[in-house]
């Protein structure tokens, strides 16, 4: 309610001013009981998830907040993309509203404080309860990006609840081009070797994340090579570069765009990963989910869980906690009596 009668005012702001404004506040919030793991709970990847609904990385990319947001009621969250090097990505502006679409285009360019300035504040959370995930990217001008992503799964694997490898983002050049079959296998190998080293005893599951904007031949190769190496999850998906038909006046902008236009094309590419895995490695559900009744849809599409970014743009932080309440009574509704019943009944 009080995001709605402020919303106006933020949205008077340039569109990366009123994200730093947000962030300040969740920081300024009090310390909050988190989330209780109740009929929601899902275990994926050996973690106990106290509700499927999570923060997506973007929005707290410098890992600044996200103990305020475990404390809003989210089941998780995820900080990044991080690179090895302090990273000041592209010219702004670079992040749009697109009002009447529901929507958002961002060009960024994985920009954050580099993995010292994020592993210090990771280190000063240790031992708080709730999971937190480190998304790890590679520094745009680097001359070998599979080492940048060994070099940040070494760093952040001790101080990560789950590592995601994010070769989705289509705001770094050639970055997309790890998804193919031969790179993706090297750096999936060099990752996983890596995070082994830095935690022998107890290493965290390795996500992917994927972009909607594949053809049927990658989602099988990408499919492969998560069975193979037997990833803790895939994500899908990341923001798309096609255009539907949207309103906004930023409809030109370059980048991805994320909200309410993504959610068709979100949905069908979950369902492609669901069939080409054959349900044997979870799923994370993103893109364009803005209300209980669209992570029901994903869930019963075969996501175990799902992450909201865009959507809080337009209905703030309290939107975790509303969708979390919303799903339980749509488990009830159904007759499911856990999330994991549901996932992929569709």
């Amino acid at each position: 309610m009080l995001f709605r009668l402020i919303r106006p005012a933020i949205f008077t702001l340039e569109s990366e001013t009123g994200h730093r404004l947000a962030i300040r506040a969740l920081a300024a919030l009090p310390a909050r009981r988190l989330a209780a793991a109740g009929p929601l709970a899902v275990e994926v990847a050996g973690l106990v998830f106290p509700n499927p609904v999570g923060v997506a990385a973007g929005f707290d990319k410098n890992a600044e907040v996200p103990d305020a947001l475990l404390g809003l009621g989210f089941g998780f969250t995820e900080v990044g993309s991080i690179t090895p090097l302090p990273q000041a990505g592209n010219p702004q502006p670079r992040l749009f509203r697109l009002v009447e679409d529901q929507a958002v285009i961002n060009r960024m360019g994985f920009n954050n404080d580099g993995a010292e300035a994020v592993l210090a504040r990771l280190h000063a959370r240790s031992g708080r309860p709730g999971i937190v995930g480190v998304n790890i990217g590679a520094n745009k001008d680097s001359p070998d990006r599979i080492a940048d992503y060994a070099v940040m799964a070494g760093k952040m694997a001790p101080h990560a609840a789950y590592l995601c490898v994010n070769v989705s983002s289509p705001n770094t050049p050639g970055l997309r081009a790890l998804q193919d079959e031969g790179a993706l296998t090297a750096l999936i190998e060099a990752v996983i070797a890596a995070r082994d080293a830095a935690t022998p005893a107890g290493p965290p599951p390795v996500f992917l994340k994927v972009a909607p904007d594949l053809e049927p031949a990658d989602v099988d190769a990408i499919a492969r090579i998560a069975l193979d190496w037997k990833l803790g999850a895939l994500v899908v998906s990341n923001t798309t570069i096609s255009r539907p038909a949207l309103r906004s006046h930023h409809a030109g902008e370059t980048g991805g765009l994320s909200g309410a236009p993504l959610r068709a094309l979100a949905t069908q590419r979950l369902r492609d990963f669901r069939k080409a895995t054959g349900g044997a490695i979870p799923l994370v559900g993103v893109g364009g989910i803005a209300t209980a009744e669209h992570a029901w849809e994903r869930i019963r599409a075969g996501a175990s869980l799902v992450q909201l970014y865009s959507a809080m743009v337009y209905e703030g932080p309290g939107l975790g906690a509303r969708l979390a309440h919303g799903l339980e009574r749509l488990m009830r509704r159904d007759g499911f009596t856990s999330i994991a019943e549901a996932v992929g009944t569709e």
